[in-house]
């Protein structure tokens, strides 16, 4: 495996490791530690996909982490209430 192929296991590691904690129930989908997985997750993998070129993913993951930077943005405004 090349350095592409590790930045790319490592995003989609993080990235179902957040799913697999959520269907556990061991973190929950509102919760900052799902959404910050998901933000870090999203974009280690994007950096993979843009290493390689490949627009499609690199539009999912650019998407995935904008979304999931949204989420913790509003976890983090809902944990201080």
């Amino acid at each position: 495996m090349n350095l592409t192929d590790w930045i790319g296991f490592t995003g989609v590691t993080i990235l179902l490791l957040a799913y697999l904690l959520n269907l556990i129930n061991k973190i929950h989908s509102d919760s900052i530690a799902y959404a910050a997985l998901n933000v870090l997750g999203g974009a280690v993998a994007c950096v993979a996909s843009i290493r390689l070129h490949y627009i499609p993913f690199i539009i999912l993951e650019t998407a995935w982490t904008l979304v999931s930077a949204f989420a913790l943005k509003n976890a983090f405004r809902n944990s201080s209430n």
